[in-house]
């Protein structure tokens, strides 16, 4: 476009100087023909991006690694004069979103509409927009661009691996997997249903089965599950061992991954497995809570259903190893949220022999510890786990331990040491 509209500028400026030396008109003519196709060709291209809407529908700004984004975008042309061509561009932060497009001829009150899917490949909170307009004049001498600064976030939230099954290390309060015992008074778990008993109280009374049955049928009750289920994920900056060919967005966010594995790194095996954890317990309809540094201090105290697998997947998505803390301070920090009889669950790569011994202070309280143990030599680490594992069997800790490329479901399920 610059060398066609300076070819103009050259004709123009070559016809304005032969009228002045030769004097004939017709030169002056073609220079005014020549000036006013430069001024309609300047007008059409501002006015080609003017009374236009672009309507972005996302349905929905929440979506999970492994899962897709998908967007309906909508362009109206408010005016009577056509739109040759227009040029939307999409500068949007999600890594793979490619959802700038060219749009066809638009005739006057036309619209007209396309959709995109993005395959969510990278945690995190990201920003969708702004939008970029562009479009020119029918000769191609001028492009005219116009902004739409209107933006909005979306959370992707972490991958989670199906898990079969987890053993926990026996607590010292009934409920949950480990116990079940019937009891005597109304709780809110129903186990079944027996047949009434002189005594029992008349708000036990099944009355869909009474009338199912023609006699009376009254429920029975388990005690609750009074055990808090804590996860507690190490994001220390100290702990993090990752593969060198490893690459960020912007340099220091979300690590971009080249397959469909879990990228060899710590703290993205650490953010799944405390995901992959949280959404089993939450099926469970265990209370479950949440710690973490990530950098920032996230405290979830611990709660039942999908508001918190929610709120600690969130909190997941934007995790970073990027905390001053070493899991030992942060253990000795948040030693007053966890109660007696609590089971913890540690995440970590870490090696520090420190944070066993405050594990082992905490299970002096009545508090039961286990270890998942993510193994950095495994990603390229000086030293095995071995030796911390040593210390935690001598604690008698439970821990388990993950490596680079492991199948997490499996792993997850294998029996603690």
């Amino acid at each position: 476009m610059p060398n066609r509209r300076n070819a103009i500028y050259i004709l123009l400026s070559l016809t304005l100087l032969t009228g002045l030396f030769t004097g004939k008109a017709i030169f002056f003519t073609l220079a005014y023909a020549l000036g006013g196709l430069l001024v309609i060709s300047y007008l059409w291209a501002w006015l080609s991006v003017r009374w236009l809407t672009i309507h972005r529908k996302t349905r929905s700004r929440r979506a999970q690694v492994g899962r897709s984004l998908d967007e309906v975008f909508t362009v109206y042309n408010h005016s009577l004069l056509p739109k040759l061509w227009l040029e939307i561009r999409d500068h949007s932060t999600l890594p793979g979103h490619r959802a700038s497009h060219v749009v066809p001829p638009l005739f006057g009150r036309g619209r007209y509409r396309w959709y995109t899917e993005t395959p969510c490949v990278v945690r995190g909170e990201f920003q969708l927009g702004p939008i970029m307009i562009k479009s020119g004049d029918p000769f191609g001498f001028f492009t005219a661009p116009r902004r739409v600064s209107g933006t909005e976030r979306v959370i992707i939230y972490p991958q989670t691996v199906p898990i079969n099954r987890f053993e926990l290390p026996l607590g010292t309060l009934t409920g949950g997997e480990a116990q079940r015992r019937r009891t005597h008074y109304i709780t809110t778990n129903a186990s079944g249903v027996r047949d009434y008993v002189s005594g029992d109280s008349f708000n036990r009374i099944h009355w869909p089965s009474t009338a199912r049955k023609g006699r009376l049928i009254v429920k029975e009750f388990e005690l609750d599950p009074l055990v808090d289920i804590w996860i507690f994920a190490d994001f220390s900056a100290a702990s993090l061992v990752e593969d060198s060919s490893i690459e960020r967005v912007g340099g220091t966010g979300a690590i971009i991954p080249t397959s469909q594995d879990i990228p060899p790194s710590t703290e993205e095996y650490a953010v799944v497995v405390a995901a992959s954890l949280t959404n089993y317990f939450i099926n469970l309809e265990r209370a479950v809570g949440f710690a973490a540094y990530a950098p920032h201090r996230a405290i979830h105290q611990p709660e039942r259903g999908n508001r918190q697998l929610t709120r600690i997947l969130q909190t997941l998505a934007v995790a970073r190893s990027l905390s001053g803390y070493s899991l030992a301070q942060m253990l000795s920090l948040e030693t007053p949220y966890f109660t007696r009889g609590t089971t913890l669950i540690i995440v970590t790569a870490s090696l520090d022999q420190s944070w066993v011994t405050e594990a082992q202070i905490l299970a002096r309280r009545g508090i039961r510890p286990m270890g998942v143990i993510i193994d950095p030599h495994s990603f390229g680490g000086a030293q095995t786990s071995d030796e911390l594992r040593g210390m935690l069997q001598l604690a008698k800790i439970p821990s388990i331990v993950i490596r680079r490329n492991d199948d997490l479901s499996a792993a997850l399920a294998q029996r603690p040491l």
